[in-house]
């Protein structure tokens, strides 16, 4: 299984949206964005890769934060991950929810709970 690194709590600030993980028990030092995002349908989350030397870390963006994240994209601030005090910006971030919002949409491929939870939290209608 990859690393992962668990959002705690999240805030806007100025003009970004902070992510502040949980302890990471790893060398964050390493760590880069690579623009990229999954999806974690039994966790009902979202998941940035971040990549280093030798494999990717997956950054776990629960539903319990994406009512921040469609406010930080309709005032347009960047994401910034703040993880044992190293703060990564998270390229590319929206552009990527933006495409798994609507591939979510009407397909079952997902499961039920996570298009609920996209529709539900993004405005969309089915």
């Amino acid at each position: 299984m990859k690393n992962r690194i668990e959002i705690i709590t999240a805030n806007i600030e100025a003009s970004t949206l902070f992510l502040i993980a949980a302890p990471y028990k790893q060398d964050e030092q390493e760590l880069k964005p690579k623009g990229q995002m999954l999806v974690d349908s039994d966790q009902l989350s979202f998941i940035y890769i971040l990549e280093n030397k030798e494999d990717f870390v997956y950054v776990g963006i629960p539903h319990e934060w994406w009512p921040l994240f469609r406010e930080a994209q309709e005032i347009g601030v960047e994401v910034k991950l703040n993880v044992n005090n190293k703060e990564i910006e998270l390229v590319d971030i929206f552009n990527e929810l933006d495409y798994l919002v609507e591939n979510i949409k009407d397909n079952a491929n997902y499961g039920e709970d996570m298009e609920q939870k996209v529709i539900e939290h993004f405005g969309l209608e089915k």
